[in-house]
C-alpha cells in the first residue's frame, strides 16, 4: 500500500496506458493518476475497494462494457459533483458535447469544461466522453500531446468512430 499525502491507500496497476495510481480511502476511491511518475512503495497491502477497483479497471482494459459499481468518493464543488454525476450517466460507446451536458445541467460549456478538467476519477467518471462541439476537445486542461493520445485511445477503445 503507498500512501498520499491524505493519507489515501493506493495500488498500481500497469495498463495500455501505463502505469495507473488507483486512490481510495474509506469511503471509496478517491482519485485515478493516468500518469504516474514516481510512487514510492510500502508493504504491497491493498483494500477490499482498491482490488476491486484494480480488476474492474483491468477487465475494462480488455472489453469495454465493464460496469462500474465500485463506491466512489468525489470531493468536488457542488457543481463539478453535479457535472461527474452528468458524465457517469452516458453510456459506453457515446459522447456528448460540452454543450449539452451544458444545457442539462443549465450552465455554461466552459464551466462543464472546467469540471472536466478537475475530475479526480478519470475512466470511472468518463470524461473522455465529453467532445467539443467540433472535435474532440480537450483532455486533462490539454488540446494535445499524450492527453489527447489517452483520450484517443479511450473511445476508440470503447468503439467511438473517430
Amino acid at each position: 500500500m503507498i500512501l498520499n499525502s491524505q493519507n489515501d491507500a493506493v495500488t498500481l496497476i500497469d495498463s495500455p496506458l501505463g502505469r495507473i495510481a488507483i486512490y481510495a480511502d474509506a469511503k471509496g476511491i478517491t482519485a485515478i493518476d493516468l500518469r504516474v511518475k514516481q510512487t514510492r512503495v510500502k508493504t504491497p497491502v491493498t483494500t477490499s475497494v482498491l482490488q476491486e477497483c484494480k480488476e474492474v479497471l483491468q477487465q475494462y482494459f480488455v472489453s469495454a462494457q465493464t460496469n462500474f459499481d465500485i463506491p466512489l468518493h468525489l470531493i468536488g464543488t457542488p457543481f463539478q459533483r453535479r457535472v461527474w454525476w452528468a458524465l457517469q450517466q452516458i453510456p459506453v460507446g457515446e459522447v456528448r458535447t460540452y454543450g449539452a451536458i451544458a444545457r442539462q445541467l443549465k450552465s455554461s460549456a466552459r464551466a462543464v469544461g472546467n469540471a472536466c478538467r478537475a475530475n479526480p476519477i478519470p475512466i470511472i467518471v468518463p470524461c473522455h466522453r465529453v467532445v467539443a462541439a467540433s472535435g474532440l476537445g480537450g483532455y486533462s486542461g490539454k488540446t494535445g500531446g499524450q492527453e489527447i493520445e489517452t483520450k484517443s485511445y479511450l473511445l476508440r477503445h470503447e468503439g467511438v468512430k473517430l
